[in-house]
């Protein structure tokens, strides 16, 4: 059984699908006004790896995964770089697929645009307004009215009376409460527009996931995701509209991500700590950084520092390592290690608890490689299974551990010291270990030959 934390109970539960073997999740996606940050590559690596492992459990997922292409950001970057929104939409999607891509983050299923959605989100708000759960306001905006829904705090454990107690608030005199949220915002001169019953005008933020999970996943779903920074008020707005226009449950699990620290601060571009995927795949190998984000549990904040990538280059070398030189196994060797590694993750997806029962087959690898390298080579199999499920050692040994370096001219240099040795000439040989040494390419002698790695700078 898999057992996952459910944000809205706080606790773990039994994962139970609406539907026998299927499974309908979706995941809050990227507003593409620049590029993606390393919170993000957190966030879309974790359901990435549960939407895997789900799969291999034998559930038929349906992956839905949204873009926000029109917002207040989007129009101001468009306004600052004088050029169109869909300009500067297209531009940062495709940005986004290339960087995701190179984090190895599979494409969803379906992947809705807000502004493909414009009809649904209409037709969502007009229900609201029918039944009294929104109101025009003085500004002709459409507004929910949150007194309305009872429920609402719910998910995030919020409570209104108190946010409105204790918040410090611009008195706004075209809401009824200072808490209400736009549904519908009139248009504003060069901005782009839909027609409406309500006049011209384009939709709030939060109406669009509720509008695209009923047209992809209908009214009530499996599985909803997001970024922990959501859940509150997004995630917590979603299900007020979502179960006052449906007249339903929304989604029945939540799950939320932790978040990026930097150098134990949260990352912000005030701060200056800011790190954008762009930025650290300049820095490092993308399977590293794919390592990197998930060797902490989904829901754990995770701390980005040039020590932990380094840690976490230096653990990906060894899984490598474990499996260099194996010759192809016939058929993999997999208990204990696929039961352990299950068990890890069917308990809320734990990562860190996988990733060690990836270790422990790594050191058994190496042991039987000295002593029983048919069976190290179907531990190499079973190791290469297992971390399939999890995105990682998808390349050819040698090809990682050799780097994007002339492997040519190293290798000669090798072989040159493998011939100085052989001659007894250890001058020469020490000259070229110190000019290896120097270009961080570590060497492995063996009575077979020499080996060798790149090793971190």
């Amino acid at each position: 059984m898999i057992q996952l934390y459910n944000t809205l109970s706080r606790k773990k539960e039994v994962f139970t699908p609406i539907e026998a073997g299927k499974i309908g999740l979706y995941a809050c996606g990227v507003t593409v006004y620049d590029f993606c940050h390393i919170g993000h590559a957190r966030t879309y690596v974790a359901f990435d790896i549960i939407v895997r492992y789900l799969r291999h459990r034998g559930y038929q997922v349906h992956y839905v995964r949204n873009i926000t292409d029109i917002d207040d950001k989007i129009i101001k970057r468009a306004q600052e770089q004088n050029t169109i929104p869909n300009a500067i939409t297209e531009t940062y999607i495709n940005y986004m697929y290339e960087h995701f891509d190179a984090l190895n983050i599979a494409r969803p299923d379906e992947e809705p645009r807000a502004t493909d959605t414009i009809a649904e989100m209409i037709e969502m708000i007009k229900t609201l307004v029918d039944t009294g759960y929104a109101y025009i306001a003085g500004n002709g905006d459409v507004m929910y009215d949150l007194k309305r829904f009872e429920a609402y705090g719910e998910l995030s454990g919020q409570n209104l009376d108190a946010l409105q107690a204790g918040a410090r608030v611009d008195i706004d005199q075209n809401k009824k409460n200072p808490f209400d949220f736009v549904l519908w915002k009139q248009a504003k001169p060069g901005e782009p527009s839909w027609t409406s019953p309500w006049g011209e005008g384009r939709p709030g933020w939060h109406i669009e996931c509720s509008a695209m999970t009923k047209r992809c996943l209908g009214t009530t779903f499996d599985i909803h995701a997001g970024g922990s920074d959501l859940r509150f008020p997004h995630h917590e707005n979603e299900v007020a509209q979502s179960t006052a226009a449906n007249g339903c449950a929304f989604a029945h699990y939540w799950l939320h991500s932790g978040m990026v620290k930097i150098d134990n601060e949260k990352m912000s571009k005030s701060l200056g700590n800011f790190f954008t995927i762009k930025d650290v795949l300049e820095a490092y190998p993308a399977e590293v950084i794919r390592f990197f984000l998930l060797s902490g549990h989904y829901r754990s904040e995770i701390h980005y520092t040039d020590e932990h990538i380094h840690s976490a280059q230096q653990a990906l070398t060894r899984l490598y390592t474990a499996l260099r030189g194996l010759p192809e196994a016939n058929a993999p060797a997999s208990e204990p290690y696929t039961q352990a590694f299950c068990d890890a993750m069917d308990d809320d997806f734990n990562t860190p608890e996988a990733l060690a029962v990836l270790f422990q087959l790594a050191k058994e690898i190496n042991k039987a490689k000295t002593e029983d390298m048919h069976y190290a080579a179907q531990l190499g199999a079973t190791l290469t299974e297992l971390a399939d499920l999890l995105g990682i050692l998808q390349q050819a040994p040698d090809a990682f551990l050799q780097g994007d370096i002339d492997k040519d001219a190293i290798q000669k240099m090798v072989e040159a010291r493998d011939h100085a040795r052989a001659n007894k000439d250890w001058a020469e040989a020490d000259r070229l270990r110190d000019e290896l040494d120097a270009m961080h390419i570590i060497l492995e002698d063996a009575p077979e030959g020499t080996q060798w790695k790149l090793g971190s700078a």
